[in-house]
């Protein structure tokens, strides 16, 4: 909260007497929930003594709550989130009144989706002192309560709060437009527009990635090849995007509002990347959905037969092959549609996928010299046959490999005649800016993702296209495969585009809200010198590794055999040439756990288990409290028949953001070195699980 936000709690402190045991938790609760309220300028939060029963509103100036309803954190919580929000739509409507029951609706809106992300226990008694908060709230708790259709004595409570008087209190088509896209907390926009995995459970507020949409600094975070929770830091940003896009909607509609941030982004994007006119940039939900538009795009730039071959299949999305193929990944769409998975998406024509996974049939991984020869192998067959080639290269994958090699990539670009196209899986984004042209300058096309190693919020995909193929699809008068309109808007395509123009006329903004938290992230990342930037990820990086090397239980993941041979750079410090990934095995009594107990395991670091650890010390009660979040189990053979998966330990941009953060040479190395205290942490939390006799039954 703000220093005027933190006037209100200093005064609650020192007027309500808290003593019991739940009235302390009550609050401790309050003051972590309130680091995800909106920030406000020249607004001032109030508690009166006065007026202990007084819930107020002066429009652009203050909230005020009193005392008696500040003593329930829950109900001072909603009624502060009440009042921020209707403060942000007056300001966002000019402070106009005509729009004042507009301010009304939207910030009940919010605020009943507030109230239904809060855990059950902040839920149980709101009390019924309040007629504000118990009727409009409690009862109103679903996420689809109506606002369009309220009785006059709900309406007359909403303007008792700010006592303006209505000039017009009709409900304009537009209002509900706006209300329905953009009335919405900011965490509840940053899980739209993807798809059922974005969803949090109930009970621990987490998706099946293990993170939240709003922080969980609680958190020791070391899951970038997976998914991470977002930071405090891309949360505020996201709000304040979210507060300009609403004043931008009211002011330009919601078409251009939406147009325009998704330029910014763009723009953006490209300044992160210094790609200037170099690089076309295409949004989407995810990189699954990155690999459907490289398949409709190359549907529009040739009229030939159609093979894409997928390097690291196995290493790749699940539904990577059926994206790039033109049929339906999943059960339901980013924008809401639901489908047959597998089925062939309207207007897409035939194609072949080979898949060319990195490891045999009975699970040893190949060798790069093997791997590159299928790989050639493929290519010269498919160019035989008159194809049109697309190549899915491998640029880091969720356990560090890259596939093929730089050499083989060559020797296919060198066939003569050939029809190839090489794309570029970039979605970790452990490369520079510098890679990232060099592939451009090439004309190979590249998938982003600001999800994984930029510790942006899951879902959020990207394209980079070439010169060469944005002039071939601007001069195409083929249209995308009109089936895309399920999945994509306009918006997301550059807008001088024909081939686009006939998709979906909305905007995923859950989409670019995550793209938004992600930048925010990217740009706050090169802030750090480069020399300080490269010397903290080495620091980071040996200790991950020699401390894994150190735990006798725990047993590496070696990906030597696909690091590149390039000896010119293999001395450069870059990104792409430090190991960041670190897939290790944890032994039990020698012998690697099974995947369903390494899934537990996962799942256990992620949780509080101090409970288990009542009769222990107090320093390994701490530790079984930590919540570690590390990536997700991945299914890998151990040795040559032992069936196992590995769990991973990665680097992240966050972590040399934060120890950037006060902008202190004396202090950077200091908070590296906090951060790999936290995987000690770690490391002991698996020893920990280990060691004690139930833990790892479940499974």
């Amino acid at each position: 909260m703000d220093n005027k936000n933190t006037t209100m709690i200093e005064k609650l402190l020192k007027n309500q007497g808290f003593q019991k045991k739940e009235e302390i938790n009550s609050l401790v609760r309050l003051l972590k929930v309130s680091s995800i309220l909106p920030k406000l300028d020249n607004i001032n939060i109030l508690a009166s003594d006065n007026e202990p029963e007084l819930f107020k509103i002066i429009p652009g100036r203050s909230i005020t709550i009193g005392t008696l309803f500040l003593s329930n954190s829950t109900i001072a919580l909603l009624c502060l989130r009440y009042g921020i929000e209707w403060q942000i739509w007056y300001s966002a409507a000019g402070k106009k009144q005509e729009l004042t029951f507009l301010c009304d609706l939207a910030a009940l809106k919010v605020t009943a989706q507030f109230y239904k992300m809060l855990p059950p226990v902040d839920k149980v008694d709101l009390g019924k002192n309040h007629p504000f908060v118990q009727k409009l709230i409690h009862q109103n708790n679903d996420e689809a309560i109506d606002v369009f259709n309220l009785d006059q004595e709900t309406q007359e409570m909403l303007a008792s709060v700010h006592s303006l008087e209505y000039k017009e209190q009709q409900i304009k088509r537009s209002w509900q437009n706006l209300i329905e896209r953009l009335a919405r907390p900011t965490e509840i926009m940053l899980m739209s527009g993807g798809d059922v995995r974005l969803n949090i459970d109930e009970k621990n507020l987490l998706n099946v990635y293990g993170c939240r949409p709003f922080p969980r600094p609680e958190a020791f975070t070391f899951a970038s090849s997976t998914a991470t929770s977002i930071s405090n830091y891309a949360y505020n940003r996201a709000e304040k995007a979210r507060v300009k896009l609403i004043k931008n909607s009211l002011k330009n509609g919601l078409k251009r509002g939406a147009q325009q941030f998704s330029e910014k982004l763009k723009v953006q994007l490209s300044n992160v990347f210094n790609l200037g006119n170099e690089g076309e940039i295409i949004f989407s939900p995810s990189g699954t959905d990155s690999a459907l538009q490289i398949g409709a795009i190359a549907q529009v730039i040739t009229e030939k037969s159609i093979t894409h071959i997928v390097v690291a299949s196995d290493e790749t999305g699940s539904g990577v092959s059926l994206a790039v193929s033109g049929s339906h990944f999943a059960k339901n769409t980013a924008l809401g549609h639901e489908t047959v998975k597998g089925e062939r998406i309207n207007g897409f024509r035939d194609v072949k996928v080979l898949e060319i996974p990195l490891r045999d049939g009975v699970g040893d991984l190949k060798t790069s010299e093997v791997l590159d020869e299928e790989v050639l192998s493929a290519v010269k067959r498919c160019h035989s046959n008159g194809d049109y080639i697309v190549l899915h290269v491998v640029d880091q994958s969720k356990l560090g490999y890259q596939a093929p090699s730089p050499e083989a990539i060559e020797e296919a670009k060198n066939i003569e005649n050939k029809l190839l196209q090489v794309v570029i899986d970039a979605s970790q984004l452990r490369i520079d800016s510098e890679d990232i042209n060099n592939y451009i300058q090439e004309e190979y096309i590249i998938t982003i993702t600001g999800s994984k190693y930029y510790t942006g919020p899951p879902f959020s995909g990207a394209l980079i296209l070439p010169k060469k193929v944005t002039k071939t699809l601007i001069a195409s008068d083929k249209k995308l495969p009109e089936g895309l309109t399920e999945y994509f808007n306009a918006t997301d395509w550059p807008k001088s585009w024909k081939c686009s123009s006939h998709l979906s006329k909305g905007a995923n903004y859950g989409s670019y809200m995550r793209w938004n938290a992600a930048i925010s992230e990217m740009k706050r990342y090169y802030t750090t010198p480069l020399a300080l930037r490269n010397l903290g990820i080495e620091q980071f990086c040996n200790f991950v590794e020699e401390s894994i090397f150190q735990a006798p239980f725990l047993e590496q993941l070696f990906v030597s055999d696909f690091e590149s041979k390039n000896e010119s750079k293999e001395n450069e410090i870059r990104l792409r040439n430090i190991r960041s990934i670190f897939p290790f095995f944890v032994l039990k009594e020698g012998m690697p756990l099974p995947q369903e107990k390494m899934a537990l395991l996962y799942r256990l670091l992620n949780q509080d288990i101090s409970e288990s650890f009542s009769k222990a010390s107090i320093e390994a009660q701490r530790v079984a409290a930590q919540k570690c979040h590390i990536g997700q189990p991945v299914k890998v053979k151990y040795g040559k028949n032992q069936p196992s998966a590995v769990v991973r330990i990665s680097l992240g941009a966050r972590i040399i953001s934060d120890s950037w953060k006060e902008r202190d040479t004396s202090l950077f190395f200091s908070k590296i070195e906090e951060q790999t205290s936290q995987v000690t942490s770690v490391i002991k939390k698996i020893e920990m699980i280990l060691e004690h006799p139930t833990l790892l039954r479940e499974a």
